[in-house]
């Protein structure tokens, strides 16, 4: 039972049995606990009632990234992101089948989560099938608007919050997070035939026809440009870890600041990502774990 999606929607076992709530909440833990990426989704911090809540949302976010990144085929990934929109709207339908919508229809109840995040999660990794470069900030804004803001907004509604104030500055931190993600990987999506840097950037700065080769003079400057876009987004959402509970402030310092931290990284490359793609060691992880910890004990204190 336990299998990753790209194997999962391969075996005809798995795809045709029932699954229990039980069997489900395991499949869920067990994906997020244990997937390649070895994303940590769930902070030590973090209140230990979310935190099988927290699965089941990064499972179905998993789910709809493999289904789009892992397939190999665009065509088919468009028919089982299809499927997955489906089962979405079975769940909110009361008809869950999949393990992922087993599990997390409780949670979607408990927290009155609406089903908007999650079919704009979808729409995103629909795009990316179709679309592999983007002309201006605005196109590409636009895409961050499905494929990340979906994700700080679902986890601030776990958490009980739902105002706007706090999901403009969510929305903020979740888009930098991505174009740091984007400019730490350009090679990276380049072997997916994807361009993240606007094409505007990439002209203004006098690097036409696409990613060079190597860094040259015009691509760093470019970069550079996409860099201190990316930063600016993160000052402007910093100001929610100050607006939640101490515990999930926790975490949002260390994401952001993790994120700045490989655009410091960048820059300390001469914007060179071509040649060597930018990473934070352990020992840098663990610096931003006892720096965030500082943070949140002397606001405790204060």
């Amino acid at each position: 039972m336990f299998l990753p999606p790209e194997e999962f929607v391969r075996s005809p076992q798995a795809m045709a049995r029932s699954y229990s709530e039980a069997e489900a909440l395991d499949y869920t833990r067990w994906l997020a606990t244990h997937h390649y990426e070895n994303f940590h989704v769930v902070s030590f911090l973090l209140p230990r009632r979310l935190h099988q809540d927290l699965y089941n949302v990064y499972a179905f976010c998993r789910w709809a990234d493999d289904l789009g990144d892992e397939i190999g085929d665009p065509e088919e990934s468009l028919r089982l992101l299809a499927w997955w929109r489906r089962e979405l709207q079975e769940m909110y339908a009361g008809r869950a089948a999949h393990p992922v919508f087993v599990a997390l229809r409780g949670t979607a109840a408990r927290h009155d989560l609406p089903p908007q995040p999650f079919d704009h999660l979808i729409r995103a990794f629909e795009q990316d099938q179709t679309v592999a470069r983007y002309g201006t900030w605005e196109e590409l804004l636009g895409y961050c608007r499905y494929s990340a803001n979906p994700v700080g907004r679902l986890v601030l509604m776990l958490c009980g919050y739902r105002d706007e104030a706090r999901f403009r500055l969510s929305d903020a931190t979740c888009t930098a997070l991505q174009l740091a993600n984007f400019w730490q990987d350009v090679t990276v999506d380049l072997q997916k035939g994807r361009i993240y840097i606007p094409e505007e950037v990439l002209v203004r700065n006098g690097c036409t026809g696409g990613i060079p080769r190597s860094a040259t003079p015009a691509f760093r400057a470019a970069l550079r440009e996409a860099v201190q876009y990316a930063r600016r987004l993160f000052r402007e959402g910093l100001p929610l870890a100050r607006m939640v509970d101490r515990r999930l402030s926790f975490d949002l310092d260390l994401f952001s600041r993790g994120g700045m931290r490989i655009l410091d990284k960048i820059e300390r490359q001469e914007y060179d990502v071509l040649t060597a793609r930018p990473s934070i060691g352990k020992g840098e992880r663990a610096g931003l774990l006892l720096s965030a910890l500082a943070r949140l004990a002397f606001r405790r204190a204060a």
